[in-house]
């Protein structure tokens, strides 16, 4: 399930006219007639844009996405006074108010979790409520650990809304062992090496960035891999957080200088198209990604680095021919010394 873009009340402005025209014109045939003085009534709800960011079909729903605006339809609402969803008194306009139409937007704050699931709204003549779901916005998946994970092995998920989540490898459902808001563990099933991981709610999908078995280093290195000093591996702290999992790689340079892993030999790369590393600085740069020590500036990777979390994919066009990988090396492209922090070293897969 996609949700609904989000925009503005100005880009909706026609189209609410116009409703407001016709609801207007109808009143006005009735001398005022059509106007509801009693208790009011919600026939449906509408989300007033389509998944695309077009004016809807007005196809009646009853589960909504907090931040996106919908129409309440039903009768006597001239004299709104309150709108509720979840007990949460949310903001509204009159001047987009009839007696049979209100645009409202779901605060962002509503609450989605062991709640009535009720929409309420009171007027002059008293009070309607409806059967309506806030759902949580869509789920974020930041990582997972560990990326090389055996089948039958448990993994952890990191991100933000699972709620009552759906989690896949490719297509493969994994059986969920353990979930909260911001946490996942689940079994990883057989069919999982090299499939990227899914997590589904009510209120969409995300998907994870690396595949199963594609890392050189999580929060650990595989194989023979390693990092040479004056890198290191440190745990995350709040003002050293991870791009994923919980560890990353610290490393002091001066300018011009540079870190790198030692020299291992991998021929296996005929799955692969390229290689992932995720890299930010203490100070924003320049840093020169050098592939088995050739040093030539036409066949290295210059990358833009700021002091947030880029993640960038190099194919292996870039260094020339690579029949085997044997050593990365990071060079500060600048002359005045960064600390840079590495993380989430692998391989990109094919299309």
């Amino acid at each position: 399930m996609k949700k609904i873009k989000n925009i503005g009340i100005n880009t909706l402005l026609g189209g609410v006219l116009m409703l407001f025209t016709f609801a207007s014109c109808d009143g006005d045939d009735n001398n005022g007639s059509s106007v509801s003085t009693g208790k009011p009534v919600i026939t449906s709800v509408s989300p007033s844009l389509n998944e695309d960011g077009q004016p809807s079909d007005l196809t009646p729903v009853t589960v909504g996405y907090a931040d996106n605006m919908y129409i309440i339809h039903g009768s006597g609402f001239k004299s709104l006074q309150k709108v509720y969803f979840n007990n949460t008194d949310t903001a509204f306009n009159l001047t987009l108010v009839t007696d049979t139409d209100i645009f409202v937007t779901i605060d962002r704050n509503t609450p989605y979790q062991n709640q009535p699931n009720e929409l309420r709204i009171v007027t002059a003549g008293g009070t309607a409520t409806f059967d309506f779901v806030v759902a949580p916005p869509a789920p974020g998946l930041t990582s997972f650990n560990p990326i090389n994970a055996a089948t039958g092995s448990t993994i952890k998920i990191y991100g933000s809304f699972f709620l009552d989540p759906v989690v896949k490898f490719g297509d493969v459902e994994a059986t969920v062992v353990n979930s909260s808001l911001t946490e996942i563990e689940v079994t990883v099933p057989e069919g999982a090496q090299h499939q990227y991981v899914s997590v589904t709610t009510i209120s969409g999908e995300a998907v994870s960035k690396q595949a199963v078995g594609t890392a050189i280093f999580d929060d650990v290195f595989y194989g023979d891999w390693a990092m040479s000093a004056p890198a290191t591996v440190i745990d995350g702290i709040p003002t050293k957080t991870p791009s994923q999992g919980l560890k990353l790689i610290e490393g002091a340079v001066d300018g011009w200088g540079n870190i790198g892993t030692n020299w291992i030999w991998n021929d296996q790369l005929s799955d692969y198209k390229g290689l992932r590393i995720a890299i930010k600085g203490k100070n924003a740069g320049k840093v020169a990604v050098i592939l088995n020590g050739h040093w030539d500036d036409s066949i290295s990777a210059l990358l833009d680095i700021t002091t947030e979390w880029k993640t960038f994919e190099i194919p292996w066009s870039t260094f020339g021919p690579v029949p085997a990988i044997q050593n990365i090396t990071l060079k500060n492209n600048v002359g005045d010394a960064n600390v840079f922090y590495v993380d989430d070293i692998g391989y990109v897969l094919n299309d």
